[in-house]
């Protein structure tokens, strides 16, 4: 299977099968000397670990890392960074009646059409669960980020069309630390009590995020088919429960007019460097090149296909069934998916950076 690795100079190869012994990955491009342990990569893993909140699956894993190589004394070698994390949780034969039938929502059918086989143990490959290795991944690569001033943050906009009330980005500063990566605490009970509801109807909840990379320097991106937009938008589109992402004002530019969408440069001496413009309706982001500013993504996720409510398909061979998802699954992809699609955009930028360093 190819498309298994991101990234040109700072790239992340990922292994492993939602029911399988192991996921892990190996990070190759990483310069020598960033600070980095298996505490740093632990921790962005429990942020998506399975087993926590009301959206959340009951699947409990511990999801502990193991740094394999290119660490010693606390830093990183400038050789290949493995690592490694244990399945340790599985219950495939839940998985069993499903073997021969195509599930709606998933990639079952797609799965099969293209290799002629597939792990039906939880979707195999296609499984969230791929998803830890992006994020041991982008620890990785936010280790590398960090060391430039550069961080990588979210927080939830909306879950199930209900949107978080208005909010100032000092809030949203605590996201990290509140319920479904809420941006005020406000929002918390009101997505609560929907989640709660929807659970009991045996249904699943959508969501959109916000994400965004604070401290990032002008110049990076590589104009025309690299731009550093497109660029994002693949990583964070590779994400499976993504289903659309917007770069700054995204669509509402399209409803909106150059008068007002054109970010306006301010003179030296306007309280910021020559040049800084005193709006960001382009999310950082101009000819694919970054301006300085805040990189700023909104990312659409799509409801979680495994449901409770029964289901109408087909098997292998073509004729009709009815089923019902069984199985410990997710009401929500949000908060799990946060840390991974931070991931995404932290190995984005981290590769871009190594890019506009070798130009140098």
């Amino acid at each position: 299977m190819s498309g298994n690795t991101f990234g040109r100079l700072f790239r992340l190869t990922t292994y492993g099968e939602s029911h399988g012994p192991a996921l892990g990955g190996v990070v190759d491009g990483c310069p020598a000397g960033i600070a980095l342990s298996e505490e740093l990569l632990q921790k962005e893993l429990d942020r998506r670990r399975p087993g926590g909140g009301t959206a959340g699956t009951t699947r409990k894993e511990p999801d502990a890392v193991r740094l394999l190589s290119g660490v010693f004394e606390g830093a990183t070698t400038g050789t290949p960074i493995g690592f490694q994390i244990e399945n340790t949780n599985q219950r495939s034969g839940d998985y069993g009646p499903l073997a021969a039938v195509w599930r709606p929502g998933h990639a079952d059918m797609t799965y099969d059409a293209k290799y002629g086989v597939r792990d039906f143990r939880g979707g195999g490959r296609s499984s969230a669960r791929e998803t830890a290795a992006r994020v041991a991944g982008g620890a990785i690569a936010r280790a590398l980020l960090a060391a430039q001033g550069i961080s990588v943050r979210s927080c939830t906009l909306e879950i199930g069309g209900m949107p978080a009330p208005a909010f100032t980005p000092e809030d949203m500063a605590g996201a990290a630390s509140r319920p479904y990566c809420a941006p005020c605490e406000a929002a918390v009970e009101p997505w609560e009590a929907l989640v709660r509801t929807v659970r009991g109807e045996g249904d699943t909840l959508g969501g959109i995020v916000r994400v965004e990379v604070l401290g990032v320097p002008s110049g990076l991106g590589e104009p025309v088919f690299d731009k550093l937009d497109a660029v994002l938008a693949q990583a964070l589109m590779s994400v499976g429960a993504v289903k659309g992402v917007e770069i700054g004002d995204g669509f509402a530019a399209a409803r909106s007019r150059g008068s007002f969408n054109n970010d306006a440069y301010r003179p030296a001496g306007a309280g910021s460097t020559p040049g800084n413009p005193a709006t960001n309706h382009c999310g950082g982001i101009l000819g694919g090149i970054s301006t300085g500013q805040p990189l700023v993504m909104t990312v659409a996720i799509k409801p979680i296909p495994s449901i409770a409510k029964e289901q109408q398909s087909v098997n292998a061979e073509g004729s009709p069934v009815s089923l019902r998802v069984g199985g410990r699954h997710d009401i929500c992809a949000i908060p799990r998916v946060n840390p991974v699609l931070e991931a995404m955009a932290a190995l984005t930028v981290a590769d871009a950076l190594l890019l506009q360093r070798r130009m140098g």
